[in-house]
């Protein structure tokens, strides 16, 4: 994704041997590192591949599992593919899976990216119609509309996905290779700019601003009530914010630095802190199975059924407050009449009970 995940890659950057031998030689990144993604590719396949069990086969089809499935999909191709890195760290960042393989490798990594935030946006916009327009959600809200829409949003990610894989290469170093960007550093400048305007800033903008409006939709019908099942994919969004944004922050200081000639000592520091800050950034694509667990209502009673039922109840729970009025009541109507039906058996038996016990 970044040059500055593989700290050996300032090598291109920094002409003093003496230098890269210290930048090389920082062995406790490597192991924070390699840690740190074999832990986000445990958690991240295994929890990923759970809600895509749940969502695809033992949840019904609906326009919020759809959502939750795309999402979940995407960081599992992610967290998957993260062997590779993996491997690449262990070998003290030596790349040996070749060029082609050093391309996909970056495409999946800013695919994911791309993808979560799109989605998200997604199901925001998703949220705040439902809510402002009732009616059209009622009759045109469909699992095949959203399909349609997750079709595009994957067109959509790939194709702001690729510019970042064609400028990878691999350069020899020695007995072993790097997977780096190619780019010069105005290519480079106008990537991080483009990554986070579309990838963060206007996403970001869109979500925040279709929350203010479900927030007013739900002051003006008064059901505060009714906002509390936007609490997961709320909680789903801040922790995108949070992870990413120092990463893209990151990002423009590591091009500035070498664009602008920034002291050794200021370009040490970034390409130390580089490792903990896209490792941040990785650990989103492990954080949603996890919070969805967390968030379902009444977790403490809910984990000790299946964690299948407790992820099923999670995504559940996503059903749109505002749309339940009409199905609420007909729910209502339908416990009235079950409750009706077990008084009129109770006094049956009573009935019987009392011409037993005087005969």
């Amino acid at each position: 994704m970044t040059d500055l995940r593989n700290v050996t890659a300032v090598t291109s950057n920094i002409s003093n041997s003496k230098e890269v031998q210290q930048i090389e030689g920082l062995t406790y990144t490597q192991i924070f590192t390699l840690v740190s993604y074999i832990a986000i590719f445990m958690l991240g396949t295994v929890g990923n591949g759970l809600v895509m069990y749940v969502t695809g086969y033992k949840m019904k089809t609906t326009v919020n599992s759809i959502w939750f499935l795309n999402l979940a999909v995407a960081d599992f191709l992610f967290t998957f593919f993260l062997i590779l890195s993996i491997a690449s760290v262990a070998r003290k960042f030596d790349w040996p899976f070749g060029l082609e393989m050093c391309k996909f490798n970056t495409f999946v990594s800013v695919l994911n990216m791309f993808a979560s935030i799109f989605l998200l946006t997604a199901i925001s916009l998703d949220r705040c119609l439902s809510t402002w327009v009732i009616v059209w959600a009622q009759n045109k809200r469909t699992p095949l509309k959203a399909r349609i829409a997750c079709l595009f949003i994957w067109v959509g990610a790939i194709a702001c996905s690729i510019p970042f894989a064609s400028y990878r290469t691999l350069m020899p170093h020695g007995t072993i290779s790097f997977c780096i960007s190619s780019a010069d550093t105005q290519v480079k400048m106008n990537l991080a700019v483009f990554r986070f305007v579309i990838g963060f800033a206007v996403p970001i903008i869109i979500i925040i601003c279709s929350y203010i409006a479900i927030g007013v939709r739900a002051r003006r019908l008064q059901k505060y009530k009714k906002l509390r099942p936007f609490r997961v994919i709320l909680t789903v969004i801040l922790a995108f914010f949070l992870c990413w944004l120092p990463f893209h922050i990151y990002s423009f200081c590591s091009v500035r630095s070498r664009a602008e000639n920034w002291s050794i000592d200021a370009q040490i520091v970034i390409q130390t802190s580089g490792p903990f800050i896209v490792s941040l950034a990785y650990l989103n694509s492990c954080l949603n199975p996890i919070l969805y667990v967390f968030m379902c209502e009444e977790f403490k009673t809910k984990l000790k059924q299946s964690l299948l039922l407790v992820l099923e109840n999670a995504f559940t729970e996503e059903q749109l407050g505002f749309l339940t009025p009409r199905h609420s009541i007909s729910s209502r109507h339908s416990e009235s009449h079950i409750q009706m039906k077990k008084n009129d058996t109770t006094i049956s038996l009573v009935s019987r009970l009392d011409r037993t016990s005087d005969d």
